[in-house]
C-alpha cells in the first residue's frame, strides 16, 4: 500500500458516498477541515453527485405520499435540540470538538491514548494519540485499516514525514514505527480496525498492548 499525505481517491469517494465507517469518516473530515484545498475538491465531488441525482428519471409516488409525509412530520416534531457542548479540548479541529472524550491513559513510554466516544462500526474505533517529542510507537502492523490525521506536531516513518493536517493510511501490509520529530508533542486522531500487531521481539508484549 502506498503511503500518502492525503486520503486515497477510493477513500475520498467512499467518504462522499457516505459508505465509510463513522470512525473513518471522522478522521477524513478532520483532514479536510485542516486542508481547505482538499475540502473544496470533495465539495465538487458532492456537487457532481447531486447533479447525477437531478438527472435521474423521476420515480412515481403514491397518491397519499404528501399526506403520509406531513403526518410523519407531525409525529417527529418536537423541541429543538441544542448541539452538545464542546468537550475539554476546544482547540481540536471542528469535526472533533463536540465528540465526548474518555480519559487520557498511559500506553507506553511517552505515549498517551484517549478514546473518542463516537459511533463505532464492528472493531473500528476512534482515538486521540499523544506522543512526546523524541518518542516512538512500537514497530507494528495492523489487523485492518488504520487511518491517521496529524492535528499538531509531526512524526516520521522510514518513508516519509507527517505534519499537521497530513493523512496516513496503513493496513496489514504496512510495518512501521512512527517517531515524533517535532519539538512539541504529536497529537493525532486515528481510526483503528482491530488491534495493532507488534513486530519483531516486541511480539512478546502483544497481550499487554491495547489501544
Amino acid at each position: 500500500m502506498t503511503l500518502r499525505h492525503s486520503p486515497s481517491e477510493e477513500r475520498l469517494l467512499a467518504y462522499v458516498a457516505g459508505t465509510l465507517s463513522p470512525p473513518e469518516a471522522v478522521v477524513v473530515a478532520t483532514h479536510l477541515a485542516m486542508r481547505p484545498d482538499a475540502d473544496r475538491w470533495v465539495k465538487r465531488l458532492q456537487q457532481v453527485g447531486g447533479q447525477v441525482l437531478d438527472d435521474l428519471e423521476p420515480a412515481s409516488m403514491g397518491g397519499d405520499a404528501l399526506s403520509r409525509t406531513l403526518a410523519r412530520i407531525d409525529v417527529d416534531a418536537g423541541e429543538a435540540v441544542a448541539p452538545p457542548p464542546l468537550n475539554d479540548m476546544p482547540e481540536l479541529p471542528e469535526p472533533l470538538r463536540r465528540l465526548p472524550l474518555g480519559k487520557w491513559r498511559w500506553a507506553g513510554p511517552g505515549v498517551e491514548v484517549r478514546h473518542i466516544e463516537a459511533p463505532r462500526e464492528g472493531a473500528t474505533r476512534l482515538i486521540l494519540l499523544r506522543i512526546a517529542p523524541g518518542q516512538s510507537t512500537p514497530k507494528h502492523t495492523h489487523e485492518g485499516a488504520e487511518l491517521t490525521c496529524v492535528i499538531s506536531g509531526a512524526y516520521a516513518t522510514d518513508e516519509v514525514r507527517y505534519e499537521a493536517g497530513d493523512f496516513e493510511e496503513a493496513d496489514e501490509d504496512v510495518l512501521h514505527q512512527p517517531r515524533v520529530v517535532s519539538k512539541e508533542p504529536c497529537l493525532c486522531v486515528a481510526a483503528l480496525d482491530g488491534e495493532i500487531q507488534l513486530g519483531g521481539w516486541m511480539r512478546v508484549f502483544q497481550p499487554f498492548v491495547k489501544l
